[in-house]
């Protein structure tokens, strides 16, 4: 007798994914509902996730908050209040899939669980080195992604960037691991990470000094005070965490992530001394 199915909803954000979705939305057949919410995709992304009977939603971007995620928790009716955010190149594991199933039916109290991903880089699924957390299985009423106040900083649009939703009760993680294995060439990792650091800087420089944190993971919020961010990220995942067992992915991996953060770092330099002139000039008319 085949299981009944996970009590919850998928919600799979794409835009022009027709290379992974097909895989993406196969591996979801054990959950209760899933649901394509496409930006205004341009190739046969919604045509294939409709053929694998997927709902499909039509999201398009506004300009203002709510951005993607929250506009969904706002706006999607859903079969089911636990709700699991999903890239298009991303999909359960067997064992992530059994731990959502006893996690949803043991009722619980907590407002989101937290998942671990399983990365792969150069081909090769990274078993070492820097982990990647995501928390992205919500309970609809116990959690949500407030504005941080990016509207007009470059390098995300209409997607919530890298921070962990707000969530009212406990977060768990859960057991198993979410894939993320994108079909892409390497060159699209690099310019969707060009594109991140612009909004790192961005908002990094925007809120230094505000108490007030963006919601990141405890690891993040560890690395945030870091100093000499490259260095210490490639000697952490390559040497610390094993990377050099991964072999050529896992030296590339951290070299790659390590230039990423000193992008972030780079920019943000940029435009403190941009925004020197214009601070000394309104000191002298004062």
């Amino acid at each position: 007798m085949n299981e009944p199915k996970i009590p919850v909803t998928v919600l799979v954000q794409t835009k022009n994914e027709e290379a992974a979705i097909a895989a993406c939305v196969g591996a979801l057949s054990d959950f209760g509902e899933v649901v394509v919410v496409d930006s205004n995709s341009e190739d046969r992304t919604v045509e294939i996730a409709r053929g694998l009977g997927a709902r499909i939603v039509s999201f398009a971007w506004n300009g203002r908050y709510p951005k993607k995620k929250q506009w969904q928790l706002e706006n999607v009716a859903t079969r089911y209040e636990w709700i699991l955010f999903v890239d298009a190149d991303e999909a359960p594991t067997q064992r992530l899939k059994d731990s959502i199933r006893e996690f949803v039916l043991s009722d619980p109290s907590a407002a989101a669980a937290q998942l671990r991903l399983e990365y792969h880089f150069s081909g090769r699924a990274l078993k070492h080195g820097h982990r990647v957390y995501k928390t992205v299985l919500l309970h609809r009423r116990r959690a949500r992604f407030d504005p941080v106040d990016d509207i007009d900083i470059p390098g995300m649009g209409e997607l919530e960037g890298h921070y962990q939703p707000s969530c009212t009760g406990p977060v768990v993680q859960l057991a198993g691991l979410l894939r993320h294995d994108d079909p892409d060439p390497v060159r699209t990792w690099f310019d969707r990470h060009n594109r991140y650091s612009d909004w790192e800087a961005g908002l990094r420089f925007r809120r230094s000094g505000r108490e007030n944190e963006i919601p990141r993971s405890s690891q993040g919020r560890v690395f945030e005070r870091v100093p000499f961010k490259p260095v210490v990220f490639f000697v952490y995942s390559y040497a610390l965490r094993l990377g050099f067992l991964d072999g050529r992915a896992g030296f590339d991996y951290a070299f790659a992530l390590a230039a990423y953060y000193w992008q972030i770092g780079l920019k943000e330099r940029e435009l403190r001394r941009a925004a020197q002139p214009a601070a000394i000039e309104t000191h002298h008319e004062r």
